[in-house]
């Protein structure tokens, strides 16, 4: 199924990306293959990841080895990338 990012979602990836080029240089082409990954997953499939509780229709997945997690949600006909956040933060907010 095809990803789309709303621009919300390209926003905080853009952030997170510009953090982790500053911070932490040495992961950031690891982080990338991690979030590559996750992304081709929900893209093959949409309805493996959790449902967020709060959010019926919303899916998490976690970015295994890094604090984010992918918010998302299956339209039927596209993968929305919705938000990209810190675990730290609260879910039920932002999404």
């Amino acid at each position: 199924m095809k990803v789309v990012y709303t621009d919300e979602a390209s926003e905080d990836l853009d952030r997170i990306l510009a953090y982790i080029a500053s911070n932490y240089p040495a992961v950031y082409d690891a982080f990338l293959i991690r979030l590559r990954s996750a992304i081709a997953r929900v893209g093959m499939w949409p309805d493996s990841a959790q449902e967020v509780a709060e959010r019926p229709g919303v899916r998490a997945v976690p970015l295994l080895r890094y604090p984010y997690k992918v918010f998302y949600r299956n339209t039927g006909e596209v993968v929305e990338i919705m938000h990209i956040h810190h675990a730290a933060q609260d879910e039920r907010r932002n999404v």
